[in-house]
Formats: structure tokens, C-alpha cells, sequence
């Protein structure tokens, strides 16, 4: 789940309150560092005219790829429209904004002709962009004419041009166990340490997961929103119908284990690619 900030101006603040009620996100109120501190979210909602908002985030723009999506919303909540990141989540937000009645304006080139653009497609085949740059001339090229999507199996060395883009599935699960109580900077750090030791990314993965019984755990919850992935609980009868490698506490409880079972249970190949780490008060297994 991407975490959005709202900017709103003394005089928009009941407007952005139904914002935040429909979005669930944080408001920060306007002053001259409002937007510096903002740009460590996902994406922005300044209720506000699109020339403060332009204004505001000049000096800030580094790269479409890092930056947050920026979606201004004018005071009567008639229009969003976004002015920074459309096809990296800008869209897809004043899209959601139409839930409350409010009119998007979609204006990137793409949109505009009916078609997906490579960011979309990717998103839609749950993949990343391996090379980056050459989306502006494939989305230039979708303007003209259908470009083929290609599923290419290995082992295979493939050479490709540079208007020519390549997705990489993000297939990795994380399986998570905890300690009741576990902290959300606890998890996240076992993730990413986990990560690290298969040279892999938070891009790589698709999903996490745990058993039902860690459902309520907020620190897994809240460390799955922070990284923008999907926790997937597995239920009992499926996480003991997996043989897990490494013995588990878990079996107190009934269950062969937690994270093993859990990224087995979700992976399409069946494949361990990290077994059981523990990392302080939290386990952690990585399948494909």
C-alpha cells in the first residue's frame, strides 16, 4: 500500500479531512517545508491551485522513478489532476479520487490515445522495469501502433535494443514469523538483512506471508504497508500440509512452522531459495 501525504491550505483543511476519511492517510499542513517533507512519500494530494503546487515542487523534482506521485485537487473538490508521476501512481490515485465524486483529468499521452503505457503493463503482469530509459520510446511508439508483449522462457541470452523494454517478474515470497508484539522496524530490518544475503530486492518480491495465526500482528502488517506489499495469511491446514526443513517452535502450536510453510505455500516454484534465518524476534524464509 503506498503511503500518501495530503497538503492542505488553512482554507481546504474540510476538504482534505474527506480525503483523508475516504484515502486513509496523513494531512500535513501547508508551510514552506510542507512539500520538502511530503517528497519521502509515495505519492501527494495538495488540495490546493496547481500553480502553488508547481511552484512548491520545482526545486524538488529529481527523477520520475524516485519521485512521488503529486495529484493537485482543487478547494470545491471538483478535479484531480496530476501533475507529477501520472503513469507512476498519479493516475492510478485521481482515478480513486473519482470515489468521492471527483472528476479526474488524466493528460499523459498514453491515456489520452486509449492505451496502457509499459508502466501500467508492468504493474499488470506484476513485474519491474530492468531498463528504465527505454519506456520513453516505447510509450512514445504505443502512440502509433499496438507493441507486442513477449513471454520469454530460459535459459536464454537476450540481446534487445534500447527501444526495447525489459520486465522482470517480481516473484520472490517472504515468509515472516515473529514473537507476539514484534515491532514494525524489527521486521523490516530481518526483510532487508534476508534480502541482502540472496543479493535480492524489496522489487523482487510479491508477496509476503505469514499463518493465520499472526493475522493480527501489527508489526507484520504495518512493515508489509511500509514496503508497499501485499501480506497474504496462509491458513493452518495449508501451512501443515507443507513439510517445513527446519524445525519450529511453531510446533507448540500445532504447526509444522510459520515462515517456511507460509513462502512455500505462495511460491510458484516451489523453491526455497533461504531457509529459516532468525533475526531477534522474527524468522524469515524466501521462496520462488
Amino acid at each position: 500500500m503506498a503511503e500518501i501525504a495530503i497538503i492542505a491550505l488553512p482554507l481546504t483543511l474540510d476538504g482534505a479531512r474527506k480525503i483523508q476519511e475516504f484515502v486513509g492517510c496523513e494531512i500535513i499542513p501547508y508551510s514552506r517545508d510542507a512539500f520538502k517533507q511530503a517528497f519521502e512519500f509515495d505519492a501527494i494530494i495538495a488540495v490546493m491551485a496547481a500553480g502553488i503546487a508547481v511552484r512548491n515542487i520545482a526545486s524538488l523534482v529529481r527523477d520520475k522513478w524516485e519521485d512521488p506521485a503529486v495529484v493537485v485537487v482543487d478547494s470545491g473538490l471538483n478535479f484531480a489532476i496530476p501533475i507529477l508521476g501520472g503513469h507512476h501512481g498519479g493516475n492510478e490515485l485521481a482515478r480513486k479520487l473519482a470515489g468521492l465524486g471527483i472528476v479526474p483529468v488524466i493528460t499523459t499521452a498514453t491515456e489520452v490515445k486509449g492505451k496502457k503505457s509499459v508502466e501500467d503493463t508492468a504493474k499488470a503482469l506484476g513485474c519491474r522495469i530492468i531498463n528504465r530509459d527505454s519506456t520513453k520510446k516505447v510509450n512514445t511508439a504505443l502512440l502509433e501502433k499496438d507493441v507486442e508483449v513477449l513471454s520469454i522462457k530460459g535459459p536464454k541470452i537476450l540481446l534487445v535494443d534500447n527501444d526495447v523494454t525489459v520486465l522482470k517478474r517480481n516473484g520472490l515470497v517472504v515468509g515472516i514469523g515473529a514473537n507476539r508484539g514484534v515491532r514494525k522496524s524489527e521486521v523490516m530490518e530481518a526483510v532487508s538483512s534476508a534480502l541482502s544475503e540472496i543479493e535480492a530486492g524489496i522489487d523482487d518480491v510479491k508477496y509476503f506471508s505469514s499463518a493465520v495465526i499472526k493475522e493480527n500482528e501489527k508489526g507484520i502488517i504495518d512493515a508489509a504497508a511500509s514496503f508497499g506489499k501485499e501480506v497474504k495469511f496462509v491458513p493452518h491446514d495449508l501451512i501443515n500440509s507443507i513439510r517445513a526443513p527446519t524445525s519450529s517452535k511453531a510446533k507448540a502450536l500445532g504447526l509444522n512452522g510459520v515462515c517456511e510453510p507460509a513462502a512455500l505455500a505462495l511460491s510458484e516454484e516451489k523453491v526455497l531459495l533461504l531457509k529459516k534465518r532468525i533475526y531477534g524476534n522474527v524468522t524469515i524464509a524466501i521462496a520462488r
